[in-house]
């Protein structure tokens, strides 16, 4: 099925300006369906380090004041491009800019205010760790 051996250790950041509102990306890896940046934990980096690196890489956002929100497991789920099997570690996180620089993983982005973000076609993962976050932050 796959080309995997093991499940791919993944990170999802929730980027937040100071206006509270919550980054959303459309990706043609996630047909549909509004998510979060995110990526791949490299050899050699903390699930921390990734993070801030996959959001930099993404969205060329500086983030701070990350904050662990949860973690989901996704196996060979239909909702991605191709099927694999991701363990997704979730952060919520800061950002002081607004001006958004997308590499070619996203074809779009939205700030949106969390309660807004259930009115979009967000995938059930990002769904999950915003009210995970709303628990938090009521």
């Amino acid at each position: 099925m796959a080309d995997q051996i093991f499940p791919e250790p993944t990170v999802g950041v929730f980027i937040f300006n100071s206006n509270g509102e919550l980054l959303l990306l459309q990706s043609h890896k996630w047909p549909g369906r509004f998510v979060v940046p995110g990526g791949h934990v490299e050899l050699g980096e903390t699930i921390e380090q990734a993070a801030i690196r996959e959001a930099k890489e993404e969205t060329g956002l500086d983030i701070h004041d990350l904050e662990f929100l949860c973690f989901q497991q996704f196996i060979y789920d239909p909702a991605f491009w191709k099927p694999r099997h991701f363990i997704f570690f979730d952060y919520a996180a800061r950002t002081d800019s607004l001006d958004v620089q997308l590499n070619d993983e996203a074809e779009s982005h939205h700030w949106v205010k969390l309660e807004d973000a259930f009115q979009l076609s967000i995938d059930s993962y990002t769904r999950v760790s915003i009210e995970k976050y709303m628990q938090r932050h009521p």
